[in-house]
């Protein structure tokens, strides 16, 4: 890609991404970002909660992949980096794990590389690229000299598919993934939801939606997208409430995160 990555970014513009580190209470955000979080925030309360479960599925569904064996990740929209990171959780089961990180923003690209530090005996990458893209992805010449796909991989597609349209072809983007994936892999995938939501929460969730990027799937349309796949118990499930009974109780309520996820192989 010609120039700078930080030659493409637009500040005037909200960034997922950074408005996910807004809402983390991160630092690396701008004031379009801090206003449409605010904006999510007003019509959602919860909304800082949603995004600190969903950061803790994160780490519960990548530590039980790499538990079953799997030495190598694809982390599709990893976001700005923060305690936790997959890298992280997997290479504590074993160090030699693989990570290929892949997000779209380039703050994100520079954080990255200055901050995702592998443990020395596994291996690290960062791709700049976008899952509405997904053979760019997968063709890249970084993943494939980081990734076997002939041995299994742990895809993970965190509060990311709800940023593809549906004319953007997500069941699409989604096979092409899974075709690229052998037998014994697995898949961690949450999706936002509104169908635990009043209606006037909804109104102005839409509202603050104006360009129509974000795209709330209820958990039945959210899992057509994976069909074929084995779900690990319990199956699709609240982010706050799969595998938690270590998390800090009480739990949130369904309501209050709003957000779907689960795991599952590909037999």
């Amino acid at each position: 890609m010609d120039g700078s990555p930080n030659d493409r970014v637009d500040t005037s513009v909200a960034h997922p991404a950074r408005r996910y580190n807004y809402w983390l209470g991160g630092k690396d955000h701008f004031a379009a970002d801090r206003a449409s979080g605010d904006a999510i925030e007003a019509a959602m309360p919860s909304i800082r909660t949603m995004a600190l479960e969903n950061r803790r599925f994160l780490g519960r569904a990548a530590r039980l992949i790499a538990e079953r064996g799997v030495r190598q990740f694809l982390d599709i929209g990893t976001g700005i980096p923060a305690p936790g990171n997959t890298h992280e959780v997997v290479q504590a089961v074993d160090a030699s794990s693989k990570i290929v990180y892949v997000d779209n923003d380039p703050i994100v690209l520079s954080h990255a590389r200055a901050l995702l530090t592998s443990a020395p005996a596994g291996t690290v990458a960062y791709l700049d690229a976008d899952l509405r893209d997904p053979r760019s992805i997968l063709d890249h010449a970084d993943l494939k000299a980081t990734l076997d796909l002939s041995e299994p991989v742990g895809l993970l597609l965190i509060a990311v598919l709800h940023f593809v349209r549906d004319d953007e072809d997500v069941q699409g983007i989604v096979g092409t993934l899974l075709e690229a994936l052998p037998s014994g892999s697995y898949v961690a995938a949450t999706h936002a939801t509104w169908e635990y939501l009043p209606a006037e929460a909804i109104a102005k969730l839409s509202a603050a939606n104006p360009d129509g990027r974000f795209t709330a799937r209820d958990g039945a349309d959210f899992a057509a997208l994976f069909g074929g796949l084995e779900m690990v118990e319990p199956g699709l499930a609240s982010v706050a409430h799969w595998h938690a009974d270590a998390e800090p109780q009480p739990r949130p309520a369904v309501e209050d995160v709003a957000c779907n996820g689960f795991v599952a192989r590909v037999p």
